[in-house]
């Protein structure tokens, strides 16, 4: 999965403000005024007679720095590697020959300022090599980030966090025990893979507590919609060499709540891998967090595979309230018939995506997941 950089032509590229952060210089105003004013005699003190209320210190200010237009302005000397795993504020990278702890540059950090980190697992990255004296740890430094494709995302915060970049496929795991299983969440997972450039497929664990049929009947309806599906159990070995098959070559992301099964299948595909293995809290019935965080993962059957916390909940806002039509494939057919061009199939008269619903061509269930992410998502 590492990227092959091309040559470098010096430094060229473009030219970016890019903004010195803030907290790092003194406050401009004056504060505890009390505090000075007992310290002086007779409790007098001089003031200012102007005083600057936005900071003007060497790091309140912007700087230039050269951002490579593509590859260009690529260092070749920098080695590649992909990131496997996020440990606070390192990552660590896989060059083909070993695995290092690198940090990550200053600038790379403000650039992206925006994102909760700016490195994630399975991102392909340009590294300078650390220091090599006896008795350091070997380290480096991640000077570049390549673009990604195939990002699952979610809303943290302010930020926007991408859990994982540059797979081809997401396992959104769900599990059969679940009383009653729950769509809604695996509505969730497809828009939110769909919308990331990457291809869904719904896994029913858990298969041998299947009693009534529930979670066989739920796969049955992405199947009509044309999404490939798999009923999996690790008791009975149900599904396992379907899945074997799905995970052998290219890059898939495992996703899904705590407790489904994630890492019991995975252990199950490769023998020996031994990831932790929780159980669920019988209060809340939900499970524990054993995967504490996102791990790469090479399958000696080929391909690879992105081992990701379960997420109980999954914020949808980095997508636009009104794409969430594109990314529900039953509605495509019905959306340039519905009355207005902005509809958005909620309360709006002569929708043509409701009409369906009545007509029972689209699931309720389904419209029912898209009304949600549309109110939740309301400005």
């Amino acid at each position: 999965m590492s990227p092959t950089p091309k040559k470098g032509r010096g430094a060229s590229g473009k030219k970016v403000r890019v903004a010195f952060r803030r907290n790092r210089s003194k406050p401009a105003r004056i504060k505890d005024w009390t505090t000075q004013a007992r310290g002086t005699e007779d409790n007098e003190l001089d003031t200012l007679r102007s005083e600057s209320v936005v900071a003007k210190g060497d790091l309140s200010r912007h700087r230039t720095v050269i951002v490579a237009d593509g590859d260009a302005a690529i260092d070749p000397g920098l080695r590649t590697g992909t990131v496997v795993a996020m440990r606070g504020l390192y990552a660590d990278v896989d060059d083909g020959d070993r695995v290092l702890s690198c940090t990550i540059r200053r600038v790379l950090r403000t650039r992206r300022i925006k994102e909760r980190h700016p490195v994630t697992v399975g991102d392909h990255v340009w590294f300078s090599l650390g220091d090599y004296r006896a008795g350091v740890v070997t380290e480096g430094v991640i000077e570049k980030v390549a673009d990604r494709r195939g990002v699952l995302q979610r809303r943290s915060g302010k930020r926007v966090h991408t859990i994982v970049a540059n797979v081809e496929r997401a396992l959104i795991v769900a599990s059969a025990a679940d009383d009653p299983p729950k769509p809604h969440l695996i509505d969730r997972y497809i828009v939110a893979a769909l919308a990331g450039g990457i291809k869904p497929v719904i896994c029913m664990n858990k298969a041998d507590l299947d009693e009534d049929g529930r979670g066989a009947l739920l796969l049955e309806r992405y199947v009509e919609i044309g999404y490939p599906t798999l009923l999996t159990s690790v008791v009975d070995g149900r599904g396992i060499d379907d899945l074997r098959a799905l995970l052998r070559g290219g890059a898939t992301v495992i996703a899904g709540q705590s407790g489904v099964g994630k890492s019991a299948l995975l252990n199950v595909v490769q023998p020996g891998l031994n990831l932790r293995i929780g159980d669920i809290i019988e209060q809340s019935g939900k499970g524990r967090h054993t995967t504490t965080t996102a791990r790469l993962i090479h399958l000696e059957i080929g391909g690879y595979v992105v081992d990701t916390p379960g997420i109980r909940t999954l914020d949808l806002s980095p997508i636009g309230r009104y794409e969430f039509e594109l990314y529900f494939v039953e509605f495509l057919p019905h959306v340039p018939h519905c009355k207005f061009r902005d509809c958005g199939h909620t309360h709006e008269t002569g929708c043509h995506v409701k009409a369906a619903v009545e007509a029972g061509d689209i699931h309720p269930e389904r419209y029912e997941s898209y009304v949600r992410m549309m109110e939740e998502t309301r400005d």
